[in-house]
C-alpha cells in the first residue's frame, strides 16, 4: 500500500487582516493542495521506478527524488505557513520574546532582520530554532527544498511567493510583509517553540 498524503483543510485561514479570503483561496485550493496531489502522484510512480538505471544527468529516479523533495518541502512549509495565519490571536509569550531579544538585540531588530530575508529570498522566510545549538535564526529559502536548515524546528513561517501577494498588492512584497505581522497566530507560534525548547533539551 502506498502512502498518500491528505490536505489539512482546517488550517485554510479566513477574514485576515490586510490579506484578502479572494488570496487565500487559490493559494490554499491551487497551490498547497497542488503538491500534495503532485506529491502522491510520484509516490505511486515510484512503486514502478527502475533504480537500477540511477543516474545524476537524467533518470527517472533522479527526477521522481528532486521532485518529491519540492512537493513535499511545498506541503509542509504551506501547513505552517497557513496554521500560523490568524486575526487577534493573543500575544507573542513572554519566554519567545525573551530569548529574540537575547539572540537579536531587541524585536524591533529581530523584526528587521526577518522583513530583509523575506524581501531578499524568492520563496521563504523561516524563524527556526537549531536543534545543535539552541538558538534561534532566521533561514531564508529561495525554493522549497533550496537553502532549509537541516536539524532546525520551524517557529514562524512566511510565504513570499508571488504567488501568496500579488492578488491583494501586485509586486509591493513590503505591504503584504507587514500585513503577515498583523495575523500571526501566536497561539500556534508560542506552542512551536515550546515543543522546540523541549525537542533541544531531549537531544543535546
Amino acid at each position: 500500500m502506498v502512502f498518500q498524503v491528505k490536505s489539512k483543510d482546517e488550517l485554510k485561514p479566513k477574514a485576515l487582516k490586510g490579506i484578502s479570503d479572494a488570496q487565500i483561496e487559490p493559494h490554499f485550493e491551487k497551490h498547497y493542495k497542488g503538491y500534495i496531489a503532485k506529491l502522491n502522484e510520484g509516490w505511486l510512480k515510484w512503486q514502478s521506478v527502475d533504480t537500477s538505471k540511477a543516474n545524476q544527468n537524467l533518470s527517472d529516479v533522479r527526477t521522481l527524488k528532486v521532485e518529491e523533495s519540492w512537493n513535499w518541502m511545498g506541503t509542509v512549509l504551506h501547513e505552517l505557513y497557513f496554521e500560523n495565519l490568524k486575526q487577534n490571536s493573543g500575544q507573542i509569550s513572554t519566554a519567545l520574546k525573551g530569548e529574540i531579544e537575547e539572540i537579536f538585540g531587541s524585536w524591533d531588530k529581530f523584526k528587521q532582520d526577518f522583513i530583509a530575508t523575506g524581501t531578499a529570498l524568492k520563496g521563504w522566510a523561516v524563524l527556526v530554532l537549531d536543534l545543535s545549538t539552541g538558538k534561534l535564526m532566521i533561514n531564508g529559502l529561495d525554493a522549497h527544498n533550496v537553502g532549509g536548515f537541516l536539524n532546525a524546528i520551524p517557529i514562524l513561517v512566511l510565504d513570499v511567493y508571488e504567488h501568496a501577494y500579488y492578488l491583494d498588492q501586485g509586486p509591493a512584497r513590503g505591504k503584504y510583509i507587514d500585513a503577515f505581522f498583523e495575523n500571526i497566530n501566536w497561539e500556534i507560534v508560542n506552542k512551536r517553540y515550546e515543543k522546540a525548547k523541549k525537542a533541544y533539551i531531549a537531544v543535546k
